[in-house]
């Protein structure tokens, strides 16, 4: 198990969910920055000490950190339906015929 997270060096990290193949990884966030990664993944990715420096957050950066916008409920209105995305055409006679008014 991680001892600290590689982006914040905060000590408390838990297990969010492990392989299904028991001892092959596990998914660890970190409880103050939330950053989360695979116990499988590289030592810049998992290790604080090879964590590279660009990117690593003290106490103040979380502090001072701009909030992070709600993302906005699903729309129901039938966007998909009428652009074609929900059967993967996104062009075509098909598409335009979607998008016409009806």
């Amino acid at each position: 198990m991680t001892d600290c997270c590689p982006r914040c060096a905060h000590e408390s990290v838990g297990t969010l969910y492990s392989s299904p193949v028991p001892g092959v990884w596990d998914v660890v966030q970190c409880a103050r920055c939330l950053y989360t990664w695979r116990t499988s993944e590289p030592d810049r990715r998992t290790r604080r000490a090879a964590y590279p420096q660009a990117f690593r957050l003290t106490v103040e950066d979380l502090a001072n950190a701009a909030e992070v916008p709600a993302v906005p409920p699903l729309r129901t209105d039938g966007l998909q339906e009428r652009t074609g995305q929900a059967s993967g055409q996104t062009s075509g006679p098909a598409a335009a015929e979607a998008d016409r008014p009806r």
